[in-house]
């Protein structure tokens, strides 16, 4: 009702990072979820997505992010560029990202951290539907935040 956020997450996702370098420059990065694992911690929200609505699932049951650059800004910034596709709609979108370092864990492995944010327009990827209350207010907003929290082991 454009009063408060609703956060969402996809549950069933698989997603890499490869570098040739210690400060991950240049990294290629891809990212896979499927669409039907989304969880907005309400039933009928959620199907409501799942629905042609939004993602239509059934017919697009994933979406995908490939990277076309990861620049080094500052010692701990990024700038990662990349496709993202929805549905059947791929747009370019650049994300900011935060590293937070790589540490070695109590069982010998390698995990880097880091926090990626950015904003996408829903409507740019067909996610079209909208709804207006009796007093005029938008359900929906066009504008999404995305925000993910990331830590990769080392292979």
């Amino acid at each position: 009702m454009m009063v408060s956020n609703v956060t969402g997450a996809f549950n069933t996702f698989e997603g890499s990072l490869e570098s040739e370098t210690e400060d991950f420059t240049e990294a290629r990065i891809q990212f896979t979820a499927q669409v039907d694992s989304i969880s907005t911690n309400n039933t009928q929200r959620d199907e409501h997505l799942r629905s042609k609505d939004f993602f239509d699932a059934s017919r697009f049951p994933q979406l995908t992010f490939v990277s076309s650059t990861f620049t080094k800004q500052s010692e701990e910034n990024y700038q990662l560029t990349g496709n993202l596709t929805i549905r059947d709609k791929t747009k370019p979108v650049t994300l900011t990202v935060v590293y937070n370092g790589t540490a070695v864990d109590p069982y010998g492995q390698t995990k880097a951290g880091f926090e990626i944010s950015g904003k996408i327009n829903r409507k740019d990827f067909g996610l079209t539907w909208s709804a207006v209350t009796e007093a005029g207010n938008v359900v929906v907003s066009e504008e999404v935040k995305l925000v993910m929290n990331i830590q990769l082991i080392k292979q």
